[in-house]
């Protein structure tokens, strides 16, 4: 098996706010997590029915229209990786992941993505400093 850990560094792991099966005429899955990493972002999926389903074919998308282009995959078992690139941009808000096996892309799931900073940024973040609580007079 080849190594797919990506180069860079991980930022962030985006869980979905549920877990559904998703299914198309080539494939039944659930995507578990998206790995953000420094130069590309890693899709988890789980394949339903592994033995002898193709993989899921899926697009990615964010509110800004960045296009995110599929790079490779790697499956073991019932589970299987997707990389695509680029990582999220600065200020990036949602994330949403569509299924393109059909003629039309259906959603598959979308993502909230947390305020992260640039990798040059988090060096220069203020450290705070722990609150004390006190107890009430």
């Amino acid at each position: 098996m080849r190594n797919l850990i990506p180069k860079g560094i991980l930022r962030k792991m985006l869980l979905p706010p549920t877990y559904g099966l998703h299914l198309t005429p080539g494939a039944e899955f659930t995507v578990l997590s998206v790995e953000v990493w420094s130069t590309c972002l890693v899709v988890n999926i789980h394949v339903e029915s592994a033995a002898g389903r193709a993989i899921p074919e899926i697009a990615i998308e964010d509110h800004w229209g960045t296009q995110y282009t599929f790079r490779d995959s790697a499956s073991l078992g019932s589970r299987n990786l997707q990389v695509f690139t680029p990582s999220l941009p600065p200020g990036t808000r949602s994330l949403t992941i569509r299924s393109t096996d059909d003629a039309n892309a259906r959603l598959v799931v979308s993502f909230a993505v947390p305020l992260m900073r640039e990798a040059g940024e988090a060096a220069k973040a203020p450290v705070s400093r722990p609150v004390r609580l006190r107890r009430p007079a």
